[in-house]
């Protein structure tokens, strides 16, 4: 039986969100024996090289559409992850995917502001919850055990939580001219280039970029085959098929699978504070939104998919690959 491109669009999406769900504590696994921005720039370099056999021919890309490119390429992916990875080494990896949920709010703060949308009554109610969820989230070392660095992790994942929008929205203007592999392909490369500059920065402050060992391999690993290659092909692919604004409804589960590979791995808990800031987070988004979006499994066994997404919801790329 022939499968539609909305089924595997969505089936896309569902296996991209699994990896980026796990990503944050692998990652932060990992960064104990490697540098973050060397980590990123070996990430994304080796992911061009595992890619550009399968697409060394479709490679050209319209003059025109080059200026998107390398900007979703700086902007929204090397800057994205250099929040990400150096939030990483602050602070706990289960803060990541619970303020990267909250990404529809800031949306809608930023159209109150800059567009001057007028949203209704429940959507400032759920936006006014949803941010107390998130300050709590952020603000959760001095509630625990006092100020700390660990703030400014948290507040560098909301920095990248607002990139990783930037990303899927830029991308959604350029991803249905051209083949995903080929796009993947160019933004990693440019990606990886923009890198640079940190990574010999890193290595004027350190003695040692990477300690070679089975938590930096893992780490490099994850991130060019599953967290890279397979992944941002999968969103590109899907992209494709599916509006930019049902992206998001498939990210809701990235903090379950974030906590459950966090606990073995790296001995993070779930704190009072922590679960009292995420049921606000949630809360939040279902009253703006009328309701709590699942991870839509059952979408793949109806005849013709559909999302149904609320007009102020859009998506974001999981800071937890991310």
């Amino acid at each position: 039986m022939k499968i539609s491109k909305g089924k595997l669009a969505i089936l896309a999406l569902i296996i991209a969100n699994i990896i980026w769900g796990a990503a944050p504590p692998i990652f932060k696994w990992s960064l104990q024996d490697i540098q973050p921005f060397t980590l990123a720039f070996l990430r994304f370099f080796l992911a061009a090289i595992i890619i550009f056999p399968f697409i060394r021919k479709k490679l050209k890309i319209q003059k025109e559409d080059w200026p998107i490119l390398l900007f979703i390429s700086v902007i929204g992916l090397t800057f994205h992850i250099a929040y990400f990875f150096v939030g990483l080494t602050l602070s706990p990896s289960i803060n990541a995917p619970i303020i990267s949920s909250a990404a529809p709010i800031f949306i809608i703060i930023g159209s109150t502001i800059f567009l001057h949308d007028k949203p209704k009554k429940k959507v400032i109610q759920g936006t006014l919850i949803s941010l107390i969820g998130i300050l709590i989230i952020v603000l959760r070392p001095t509630f625990e055990h006092g100020l700390d660095k660990s703030i400014i992790g948290n507040m560098l994942y909301v920095a990248g939580m607002g990139l990783s929008v930037f990303y899927t929205l830029m991308l959604k203007e350029i991803a249905p001219k051209y083949n995903p592999l080929a796009l993947t392909f160019w933004i990693f490369l440019i990606s990886s280039i923009s890198f640079l500059p940190l990574v010999f920065f890193e290595a004027s402050q350190t003695s040692q970029l990477i300690i070679l060992n089975t938590k930096s391999i893992i780490g490099i690993t994850f991130g060019a085959v599953f967290s890279s290659s397979i992944a941002y092909t999968l969103l590109t692919f899907a992209i494709k098929y599916i509006s930019a604004s049902e992206v998001a409804v498939f990210s809701y589960t990235d903090p379950i699978i974030a906590i459950v590979i966090a606990k073995p791995l790296l001995g993070e808990t779930i704190t009072n504070t922590f679960l009292i800031g995420s049921l606000l987070v949630f809360f939040g988004i279902f009253i703006s939104e009328n309701r709590i979006h699942y991870h839509p499994i059952h979408l793949l066994f109806k005849q013709k998919p559909q999302i149904t997404i609320a007009s102020s919801e859009l998506p974001r790329l999981p800071i937890s690959e991310t």
